[in-house]
């Protein structure tokens, strides 16, 4: 998963399953059938029925997933679920008993023939302008919006009865004829108005999410894998073909990177675009699967901005192929949906992940060194900010509580910079030969999508396939509490920390923003009770203030993010025009740009005697 904060700015495998075969799944040789009704929705909720398999107990629990691999929350996604009822052969009601938010106890089991419930979506209970703490992250959840769009995260629709979760699924969704269904998965129905897919298990269904909308598509070939390319857009604004380009361009050099270590034949990416309305999406970046990734961005993104956020999160997403996809730990590939145990290794899972997302990128020569050394600093400066002596695999093993739960987002900061470190001490013991991606190929061979690692072994297996000194790293700096002395890894190929001052985004302050907006109205506004930065001050304007246009140029919701654009070409002390709304008056303030200054870590090149082995570890 990658979540991204575009305040104003701009899963795991599932092969894990439970693997308790009872003696009923062994003996009944069943498949669960479920039928998911897209043509008859009422007051956004959709039926569900769930034809269930021969169970030979007196009671079954039925469950909706608690959390699922590559959202690390539990966000009981059975609390979207209405008025769930049993039925028997004949017709006839069975007791039905909800034991918690996830989970409903069927009486008289032996007799039952199917379970009907409604699901509602997750899109429409985001709070806000900004995504809720409780809300359920938008790429993992779901959207309900009849005749438009369906985000049909599997998980958030189908559950699984205890001890049935390796037998197959058989799931058919009746939908109007001019909506289509993108997803990994084979139709087997010809019909313009019936899908019907077949999974093997539970686990490989919640790896398939489905976005029924106008079709909107594009594909293409790279290597040997069918990348398709979904969108749903409300008003148009963009198309499939429109971001095409930019996606085979950047697919392409993910495939020339990754090299041998991924053979996966077709891939999804699924784009949700939002109107950041009420009831709409507000939780921005992508969830991953073994085949596809669901993506939500803001509809108001200028092109330039949607497509360089679509590389960011899809090339992040993509890079799950090869961790925790291919190589993972137990935790994963037996995974509790409802009672889940973390796995020590997120450092690896996501924040190798990401480093590969930034370094396929320099490597494949689609961003400038600057650029890298940018990304790097900004990673060390994000680090720093967090409990820098938390031991990553305390935190990773409990990650779904605090205070760890708070330490998640570093996973993508300090974690990447862990696999940067990994990636340097290597390049240096093998004279610039091997890093960090050859040392994924190793894991990969010597585990693999059906072959877990126990979570305790991966520290010696690593050592074994690499260096000793990669081993200490491990344990000093990612199982241990000492802080990563960055400067001195960096060092081994010439680059040196520095820190300088740099001019500040005017209207937000690392995460924290100066402005937000008012939903109904769509104005922007100046947030009342902040300490404002010198670009306010100068100007004379205040918390609560209304922006009407600035430089002449209106501004609303619809146009944010030109707004936010047009700031970044600024220079100190260009002359500027604010009008405003202050109370039931209407002024315009005139003055000229002050922008914040604020200390930044910079990385440069300042020993060219390590060029040779610079070059390998960016090049090769």
């Amino acid at each position: 998963m990658k979540r991204i904060f575009l305040v104003l700015t701009a899963s795991m495998v599932l092969w894990g399953c439970n693997t308790t075969n009872s003696t009923t799944q062994v003996t009944a040789k069943k498949e669960v059938r479920v039928a998911i009704n897209l043509t008859d929705i009422k007051d956004d909720k959709v039926m569900v029925t769930v034809n269930a398999p021969t169970i030979l107990t007196n009671e079954i629990t039925y469950h909706i997933p608690k959390t699922v691999p590559g959202t690390y929350s539990e966000d009981n996604y059975g609390r979207y679920i209405d008025d769930l009822k049993a039925y028997d052969q004949k017709g006839n009601l069975l007791d039905v008993k909800k034991l918690d938010d996830n989970s409903w106890s069927i009486s008289k089991a032996t007799t039952l023939s199917k379970i009907t419930y409604l699901v509602n979506d997750t899109f429409d209970t985001e709070k806000g302008t900004q995504f809720g703490q409780d809300d359920i992250f938008s790429p993992a959840g779901s959207n309900i919006d009849a005749g438009k769009n369906i985000l049909l995260n599997t998980h958030c629709f189908v559950g699984y009865f205890t001890n049935f979760m390796t037998i197959p699924y058989q799931v058919t969704v009746s939908h109007p004829a001019d909506m289509w269904g993108a997803t990994s998965m084979t139709d087997t129905d010809d019909s313009a108005t019936l899908d019907v897919f077949t999974t093997g298990r539970y686990a490989e269904l919640v790896e398939n999410p489905i976005m029924y909308s106008k079709p909107d598509h594009t594909s293409f070939t790279v290597d040997g894998m069918e990348i398709n390319i979904a969108v749903y857009s409300p008003t148009g604004k963009v198309t499939a073909e429109s971001i095409t380009p930019e996606m085979k361009t950047m697919m392409t050099a993910q495939k020339h990177f990754l090299g041998k270590i991924n053979a996966t034949k077709k891939y999804s990416v699924l784009l949700y675009l939002s109107t950041m309305t009420d009831t709409d999406a507000k939780g921005f970046g992508a969830l991953e699967h073994p085949t596809a990734t669901t993506v939500v961005l803001p509809e108001i993104m200028p092109k330039e901005e949607l497509v360089k956020s679509m590389m960011d999160v899809v090339s992040h997403e993509f890079f799950h192929i090869v961790t925790p996809l291919t190589i993972h730990s137990k935790e994963i590939q037996y995974f509790d949906y409802n009672n889940p145990k973390m796995s020590e290794h997120l450092w690896m899972y996501e924040g190798v992940t990401e480093y590969f997302a930034n370094l396929f990128q320099i490597n494949q020569g689609l961003i400038s060194e600057e650029d890298f050394y940018g990304r790097l600093s900004d990673q060390i400066a994000h680090a720093n900010a967090m409990n820098d002596t938390m031991s990553f695999t305390t935190m990773s093993k409990n990650v779904l509580v605090e205070p760890y739960k708070a330490q998640y987002i570093n996973v993508y900061q300090k974690g990447s910079l862990i696999g940067m470190c990994i990636d340097l001490i290597i390049r240096e013991k093998s004279n610039g030969e091997r890093g960090i991606l050859d040392l994924m190929h190793k894991l990969s061979t010597e585990y693999g999508v059906s072959k877990p690692f126990n979570d305790e072994d991966l520290f010696a297996k690593i050592t074994s396939l690499t260096y000793p000194e990669v081993g200490e790293f491990l344990k000093k700096y990612v199982a241990g509490t000492t802080p990563i002395p960055y400067g001195e890894f960096l060092s081994k190929v010439g680059v040196k920390q520095s820190s300088e001052k740099v001019a500040g985004n005017v209207f937000l302050k690392g995460q924290t923003p100066y402005i937000t907006v008012n939903p109904e109205t769509k104005e922007i506004m100046v947030l009342p009770e902040i300490e404002l930065n010198p670009f306010f001050t100068a100007l004379d304007l205040k918390g609560g203030d209304i922006i009407v246009a600035i430089n002449d140029k209106p501004y609303s919701l619809e146009n944010i993010y030109d707004m936010i654009g047009e700031s970044q070409k600024w220079k100190e002390d260009d002359a500027i025009t604010v009008k405003i709304k202050r109370g039931d008056k209407t002024q315009t303030l005139t003055g000229k740009v002050k922008f914040p200054y604020e200390d930044k870590e910079t990385l440069t090149v300042t020993d060219p005697s390590k060029s040779e082995l610079k070059n390998a570890w960016l090049k090769n």
